[in-house]
């Protein structure tokens, strides 16, 4: 272990370079390599029972984790509540296939690109409640937090055949807490250096008939001057902190034979610090709200059915300095259907309308637009022995620029001794917003061109899998081309003289994902590596803000009442400018984490991330966060 800690501190290709080599040695030394179509990349273990677990992202169905024909990794609650730093685009960094970049602390702007696709080519779903933003597009990910959180799943790969627009890059949805049994209080308080502060609480149980979970959190920090680029007009050498509250209800109850009856709702507000001018304290405020009423029905041992209503709204305004407001909300609606032949055939269709609608002040005037999107959509899942199979399409109709089919195709066949090859095909696209068309101005004053057409993208992958006791291993090798990429061009598409969005841009994204995990005695290792190529098309040149090179690897061990980890993230060099003029260096960073559990029902939680202090960027002039250090002290009786 102490070759890779050095190799670590030396920087990222050194980290790399040994990566690969730990999946290899892992694996082979044992005969075979391993995975499952996925286990939670924190998450060392990869034993049957994990592939019998049930997913519902990788086709809006419940599968076994070992049926789906997909790129799908889950992370469970006991890694969430090993994170003290950062929000869930933090969380993601363990996950094969993603990469991070954010401009500064907690709270500022996150991208998170899968597989090198755009941010905004990643559908964001709360329990089924999409969220979305109509000015640049894409989740506010840095105002997630991680307290809310029962699970995450992350599918990796083009999905619009099953959820739409957005899913160039893939599908990452978020489970909040649900009761069952006996009332369980989880209490959290704690803080670190940067002067955080953290406490959450959460109330959980019930019956056969109602089950509740409710839960409310605060997360506030002195923070660090996020800015770095002292020459500029916009630097304040001022602590960037952050404010976030956030608070969740979920409740459930059969109301009839065969009825259930699901209430959802949520909202995350964040206050962060960040530089627009020398002499004020800047502030960009967010706000995630998110509801949602479902009406699930068996009707028959065949035939079941799910109905839906829903709204989210994401909201950003910025002050003093440089003032600014968007607002977007999405009201949804949708009716899911599910029809079991038999034990080996399904059907599955879908009905769905969504209406999205934006204000905006970017400009003198403001103003609002609006628009809808109907849906129907049918699935085929089957089993044939070795053999599954699973196609997906589905026809949206836009009320601004028409109609869209797209579709996928997957199978997977297992081999025997535990292999099992996969392969899938498909389509995948995401609609202008409405800023980008120019619907909240108008064509005379934006920068948006009512003509632009959706961006879409052409996926192909192939991956094998290995899995056998506490051995897994996997390899998924893909190649997505995205075309009519819009980007900010020169003047003539619109009325602006600045510049206006058109569909200019083409890209190529292929590259090669492994991931892999073993118990070698009491030490649970878990890997990733990923080897990408985010290519501009136009001009062959590097995507910017995007590794060729990324990895992980962890491992885990208890001693009695101590759970000990140790978490190595390695990324090679990157350009922060589209003309790859601009370079940021690689970087390898060491997290530490441990729990103690002192007592029956409490347990102390101590947290050091960056433990070598290293001085990193993943956006030019933006600092990242030194050594920081966090303890909280958990109390979780059943009441």
């Amino acid at each position: 272990m102490l070759p890779f800690v050095s190799r670590a501190r030396a920087g990222a290709r050194s980290l790399l370079a040994f990566t690969p080599l730990a999946l290899a040695a892992t694996a082979f030394a044992q005969s075979a390599p391993s995975s499952t179509p996925d286990v939670s990349s924190a998450d060392a273990t990869a034993s049957a029972s994990r592939l019998d677990e049930v997913t519902v992202t990788g086709s809006r169905s419940p599968m076994r984790l070992g049926d789906i024909a997909a790129d799908l990794t889950v992370i469970h609650r006991d890694t969430i509540e090993r994170q003290g730093f950062g929000n869930v685009a933090a969380l993601l960094r363990n996950v094969a296939g993603l990469q991070m970049t954010n401009n500064g602390g907690p709270g500022n702007t996150t991208s998170v690109f899968i597989r090198g696709a755009e941010t905004r080519h990643t559908v964001v779903l709360i329990d089924g409640v999409r969220i979305d933003g109509q000015s640049t597009g894409g989740a506010r990910w840095e105002n997630l937090p991680v307290s809310l959180i029962d699970r995450v799943e992350v599918l990796k790969g083009p999905a619009s055949a099953l959820y739409g627009s957005d899913a160039i890059g893939g599908v990452v949805q978020i489970f909040t807490r649900q009761g069952s049994g006996r009332p369980q209080l989880d209490l959290g308080v704690g803080g670190g250096n940067l002067g955080q502060v953290k406490a959450d609480v959460a109330l959980l149980g019930g019956t056969a008939d109602f089950d509740y979970a409710g839960s409310l959190a605060v997360d506030r920090g002195t923070g660090f001057n996020a800015y770095g680029l002292t020459t500029s007009k916009s630097f304040n050498a001022d602590k960037d902190g952050w404010r976030n509250y956030n608070g969740s209800l979920r409740l459930g109850g059969h109301i009839a034979e065969g009825q259930r009856l699901e209430l959802l709702g949520l909202k995350s507000r964040s206050d962060v610090g960040y530089d627009a001018g020398k002499n004020a304290d800047d502030r960009g405020i967010t706000e995630s709200i998110a509801a949602k009423l479902s009406l699930k029905s068996i009707w028959s041992q065949a035939l079941s059915t799910q109905l839906s209503v829903g709204q989210s709204e994401e909201n950003y305004e910025t002050r003093p300095s440089a003032p600014y407001l968007t607002r977007t909300r999405i009201r949804s609606a949708s009716l899911l259907g599910f029809y079991r032949i038999n034990a080996a055939h399904q059907i599955n269709g879908v009905l769905e309308r969504r209406e999205d609608r934006l204000v905006n002040a970017d400009l003198v005037g403001g103003g609002a637009g609006t628009r809808s999107q109907n849906a129907v959509g049918l699935s085929y899942l089957g089993t044939l022995g070795a053999l599954s199979l699973q196609a997906h399409g589905r026809h949206d109709d836009d009320s601004e620029f028409g109609g869209i089919d797209t579709g996928s195709l997957a199978a997977g066949y297992r081999l025997g001794g535990g292999w099992r090859v996969t392969a899938s095909a498909g389509n995948a696209f995401r609609a202008p917003t409405l800023f980008h068309r120019g619907s909240v101005y108008g064509p005379d004053i934006s920068l948006g061109f009512p003509e632009l057409r959706p961006e879409r993208g052409h996926n192909r992958e192939a991956g094998l899998a290995w899995a056998q006791g506490d051995l897994d291993f996997a390899i998924t090798t893909f190649r997505n081309r995205v075309s009519d990429l819009i980007a900010f061009g020169a003047a003539g598409s619109c009325r602006s003289t600045t510049g206006c969005y058109t569909n200019v841009a083409r890209a190529m994204l292929k590259g090669t994902s492994l991931k892999g995990g073993a118990t070698l005695g009491a030490v649970k290792l878990s890997a990733t590596a990923d080897f990408l190529d985010p290519t501009d098309a136009n001009t062959g040149r590097q995507l910017q803000r995007r590794a060729k090179r990324f990895g992980t690897l962890r491992a885990e061990t208890t001693l009695r009442a101590w759970t000990l980890g140790a978490n190595l993230v390695g990324s090679g060099e990157r350009f922060d400018d589209a003309a790859n003029k601009t370079r940021l260096g690689g970087y390898g960073l060491l997290n530490l984490d441990a729990q103690f559990a002192f007592a029956k029902d409490w347990r102390l939680q101590l947290n050091v991330d960056n433990a070598f202090n290293r001085q990193y960027q993943t956006a030019n002039f933006y600092n990242q966060a030194g050594r920081t250090w966090f303890v909280m002290l958990r109390y979780a009786p059943t009441l």
